[in-house]
């Protein structure tokens, strides 16, 4: 049999969690912008939710220079998905101050990175989100007064022998972090398997 020339990765994850995503976004989003997804991964978010916002255009990125090329065999085709570019959070410039997007969104990065990487997605967000832009975080969070499930606990322990500075998030902290650099939430939705959609604006 020949070798497979799919250069595209695959995360269970992103398969069963992208479409529930999408639905929440064809809501909160208006009908066209520019959207700057931070921590891209496989690229399967960015193909799936590309495609179901017809009006924008998706600016993809990773820090690993390794999953560009997965993120653009997924996305391949698709006119509105511009070439995915490498972003590492922790850069105190992503980009000229000028430029400036109608949405960020980062999925599943905050808990699996150090706590400087929040710090620095926000303070990012808080320089290029236009005027009525949003960040748009998913994972999961620690809730204070909310029972954590016993499957996020594991997950966190998980997270932690892997790499001590890794691990899920208060997402108190994140609030504080937030209104450090002029930003707020929104709204927060829950989604299946105890992850939660977070949407911060600013004020």
């Amino acid at each position: 049999m020949p070798p497979s020339t799919d250069q595209r990765r695959h995360s269970p994850a992103a398969e069963r969690n992208g479409p529930v995503i999408l639905t929440e976004l064809q809501r909160l989003l208006p009908a066209q912008g520019i959207l700057l997804e931070i921590a891209s991964g496989t690229g399967q978010h960015a193909a799936l939710c590309a495609a179901g916002l017809p009006g924008w255009q998706w600016q993809p990125s990773d820090y690993d220079a390794a999953a560009l090329t997965s993120i653009a065999a997924w996305c391949s085709g698709q006119d509105r998905v511009l070439p995915p570019i490498g972003l590492d959070v922790l850069s105190p410039e992503w980009f000229d101050i000028a430029r400036q997007f109608d949405a960020i969104y980062c999925a599943n990065m905050i808990h699996i990175s150090p706590w400087a990487c929040t710090q620095a997605l926000l303070r990012g967000a808080a320089r290029h989100l236009t005027p009525q832009g949003v960040l748009i975080t998913y994972g999961p969070y620690l809730v204070d007064g909310v029972q954590t499930a016993p499957s996020n606990l594991a997950f966190d322990a998980d997270l932690r022998a892997r790499n001590r500075a890794w691990g899920l998030r208060r997402l108190s902290d994140v609030g504080d972090q937030a209104a450090a650099v002029g930003l707020s939430l929104r709204e927060t939705l829950n989604l299946p398997a105890n992850n939660l959609l977070l949407v911060w604006e600013r004020g």
